[in-house]
């Protein structure tokens, strides 16, 4: 039941996230559908690393303290889902300012 739910939340962020781009020109779709999809696909993702223990803490001397493998892929997958964020930001704000105040107003729904 909940990979139904997921597929759900996926497909509806799909689709929110390519109504607010269907405001740009047909140049700027053809860059900007890719990375809808990849913005979907972390945001998922993000969510599992989320769940996920980042720091390993020695169980003698709690100073010490070690990122895991979460922790490095939690950061690295965020700064591709920031980067990818950016570049439709920026074609919005382009192309039309409305549009990239509701590709906001969607990612708050994500809360990051």
């Amino acid at each position: 039941m909940q990979g139904l739910t997921d597929t759900n939340r996926i497909t509806e962020r799909y689709k929110q996230l390519v109504e607010i781009t269907d405001k740009l020109g047909d140049d700027k779709k053809a860059v900007v559908a890719p990375l809808i999809t990849e913005i979907v696909f972390m945001e998922g993702k993000l969510e599992s690393l989320r769940e996920m223990p980042h720091l390993r803490i020695h169980p003698k001397n709690p100073e010490r303290q070690q990122i895991t493998p979460a922790g490095k892929q939690y950061k690295e997958t965020m700064q591709a889902y920031l980067n990818a964020v950016k570049v439709i930001m920026s074609a919005l704000y382009k192309t039309d300012t409305s549009a990239a105040d509701e590709l906001l107003e969607k990612l708050k729904e994500f809360e990051l």
